[in-house]
C-alpha cells in the first residue's frame, strides 16, 4: 500500500525565496549592462510626480522599457521630454524588484538628430500659435526714438558689441545689458527672467526702459534651442515693452522670432531698426527749416501782392472820411448852444427846488418829530412799569400759594416727615422694617432713629406715630439744615 504522503525525490536545485532571486536577478542585469544610450520614443509621459521625478516608457516598433528620471536629474536636462519625441536617453540598466520589471534609469537625455527637434518645434509652435501669441495684430509699434533700450544677451560675446558699435555710429542711446547665458541647460529661464525684469523695472538702475532687444549670434537648431523654449515665448508674448528679436543670422528662426513685436535678421540689424540715424534727422530738420522758411517767405509774397491788389478797389482816404467829418463840424456848432440851453433848464429846476426848502417848513417838521420821540419815549416808561407791577404781583400770589401747599408749614404745626436709609418717603408702617435705621425731619431740623421693635400694624393717620413711637434714636444725628426749596417738596403725612 503506497504512502498518502510521498516524500520529495533528492535534487541539487537550489532554492531561492522571491526576493533573492529579485535582487539576484538586479545584480546580474546591472553587472551585465551597466550605461547604455537608448533609442526610443517617449509614451505615457504626464510631466513630473508629486515628488519631483518622472515616469514614462520608451518604445519602439517592437518593444517597449519603463523609464525613470529622478528629481535632481530632471531639473539638470537641457531638454525635457515630452509625449511623442524620440529621445536617445543615457542611463543604467536596472530592475524594480517590487513588480520584477526591468527599466532604465537615465542621467542624460537628447533628442534622437534633427527631425525629433523640428518635429517638436512644430508641434510647439501649432500649439501657441492656437493660443492666438503670433497674431499680427497684437503686435505694438517700435518707439521712433526710445531713450532707454534694454539688451537681453551675453555680456561678453561679439554680439553685444557689435549692438553697442552700431547704435554710437547711428544714434548714441542709454543702453542697459541683462547678462543671461544664450546657450545650455539655463538659458531660456534667464532670457524669460530677464524680459520680466526690465518690466518691472528691477534692471541695474531701476529705469523702464522704451525697448528691448533680445539678441544672439548664429548656432545650429540645438545651440538656438532656448529661444524656442516655452517659458521664452511666453515672457515676451507678456511683455509690455516693444521687443525687437535679433537670435541667430537671417536664415536662423525661433519662436521668439515669431511672438516678438519686430524680427530683425541680426543683431547690427536690430540695432539699426531700433534707432534712426542722427546725421540723417539733423539734415532732415535742416531741410525742413529751409523749406518751411521758404515757403513761409513765399506764402508772405503772396498775401502782399493781394493785400496790394486789393488796395487798388478802395476808395481814397478823403473821399472815406469827408462826410464824417462834415457831420463832426455841423454837431460841434450846435455844441456851444446846446451846452447852454441845458444850463439854464437845471438853473431853472433848481431855482425851483430851492424855493419850497423854506426854513419855516423845516423848522415845523422838526418840531413834528421831536414831539413824536418824547411821547414814544413816555409811553415806553408807563408801559414797562405796568408790566413790572403785573408780573410782581403774579410772583407774589405764587408765593401765598407756595406757603399754604408746601409741608413746611405742615412740620411747623407739629408733624414729623419719615424717610428711609435710601431718602425715600415712608407712607406706611408696613413699609418699615425692624433694625431699619430711618431720618426724622421736623420743622427745626432732622433726627436719625433705629427701629427696635414692631408694634401691631394699623392703618391710619397714628400709623407713622406708632412706629416713631418704637423707635429709639441711631448712632447717628444729622445736623440742622435749612427748609429744602421747592423743587424738593414732599407730601403730607
Amino acid at each position: 500500500m503506497a504512502s498518502r504522503n510521498p516524500q520529495p525525490e533528492p535534487t541539487n536545485i537550489a532554492e531561492y525565496s522571491v526576493s533573492e532571486l529579485a535582487f539576484a536577478l538586479k545584480r546580474t542585469v546591472e553587472e551585465a549592462y551597466g550605461l547604455v544610450r537608448l533609442r526610443g520614443e517617449v509614451s505615457g509621459y504626464r510631466g513630473p510626480h508629486g515628488s519631483g521625478h518622472c515616469y514614462f516608457t520608451l518604445k519602439d516598433e517592437n518593444a517597449a522599457i519603463d523609464a525613470v528620471v529622478w528629481r535632481g536629474v530632471f531639473g539638470r536636462l537641457k531638454f525635457k521630454p515630452e509625449e511623442g519625441l524620440e529621445i536617445v536617453a543615457k542611463g543604467k540598466i536596472t530592475t524594480y524588484p517590487g513588480r520584477s520589471k526591468y527599466q532604465i534609469v537615465i542621467d542624460e537625455l537628447e533628442p534622437a538628430g534633427a527631425g525629433a527637434l523640428m518635429a517638436l518645434l512644430e508641434q510647439r509652435k501649432k500649439q501657441l500659435a492656437a493660443e492666438g501669441l503670433f497674431d499680427e495684430d497684437r503686435k505694438r509699434p517700435l518707439p521712433f526714438l526710445p531713450g532707454v533700450i534694454g539688451v537681453v544677451t551675453s555680456p561678453t560675446g561679439a554680439v553685444i558689441r557689435d549692438i553697442l558699435h552700431r547704435l554710437g555710429d547711428r544714434f548714441p542711446s542709454h543702453v542697459i545689458v541683462w547678462p543671461v547665458r544664450v546657450q545650455g541647460e539655463t538659458s531660456a529661464a534667464e532670457v524669460a527672467a530677464a524680459i520680466a525684469g526690465f518690466n518691472a523695472g528691477s534692471a541695474a538702475d531701476g529705469v523702464l526702459p522704451d525697448l528691448i532687444i533680445v539678441a544672439r549670434g548664429g548656432g545650429s537648431l540645438e545651440d538656438l534651442w532656448g529661444f524656442n523654449e516655452e517659458i521664452v515665448v511666453r515672457a515676451a508674448a507678456a511683455s509690455a515693452i516693444p521687443l525687437i528679436s535679433a537670435v541667430g543670422h537671417e536664415t536662423d528662426w525661433t519662436l521668439i522670432d515669431l511672438v516678438a513685436d519686430y524680427r530683425a535678421p541680426t543683431p547690427t540689424a536690430a540695432a539699426e531698426r531700433a534707432v534712426p540715424v542722427r546725421s540723417e534727422l539733423v539734415n532732415g530738420v535742416r531741410t525742413f527749416g529751409i523749406r518751411m522758411a521758404g515757403t513761409m517767405r513765399r506764402a508772405l509774397e503772396h498775401w502782399r501782392s493781394r493785400v496790394t491788389a486789393s488796395s487798388r478797389g478802395l476808395p481814397r482816404r478823403d473821399a472815406i472820411l469827408g462826410l464824417p467829418r462834415q457831420h463832426l463840424d455841423t454837431a460841434s456848432g450846435r455844441l456851444l448852444q446846446s451846452l447852454r440851453a441845458n444850463t439854464q433848464s437845471h438853473r431853472a429846476a433848481l431855482a425851483r427846488e430851492a424855493a419850497a426848502l423854506r426854513p419855516t417848513l423845516v423848522a415845523r417838521r422838526l418840531a413834528n418829530a421831536r414831539d413824536l420821540l418824547i411821547r414814544l419815549d413816555r409811553d415806553r416808561a408807563r408801559g414797562l412799569r405796568v408790566r413790572v407791577e403785573r408780573a410782581r404781583h403774579r410772583l407774589d400770589a405764587q408765593g401765598k400759594l407756595l406757603g399754604t401747599l408746601g409741608y413746611h408749614n405742615v412740620l411747623a404745626r407739629g408733624f414729623a416727615l419719615v424717610r428711609d436709609g435710601q431718602g425715600a418717603m415712608v407712607r406706611s408702617a408696613g413699609a418699615v422694617h425692624e433694625g431699619e435705621v430711618l431720618d426724622i425731619q421736623f420743622a427745626d431740623g432732622h433726627i436719625g432713629a433705629e427701629v427696635s421693635r414692631m408694634a401691631g400694624v394699623q392703618s391710619g393717620p397714628d400709623s407713622a406715630e406708632k412706629i416713631a413711637e418704637g423707635a429709639r434714636p441711631g448712632p447717628k444725628r444729622r445736623k440742622t439744615s435749612k427748609p429744602e426749596p421747592d423743587g424738593g417738596q414732599g407730601s403730607l403725612l
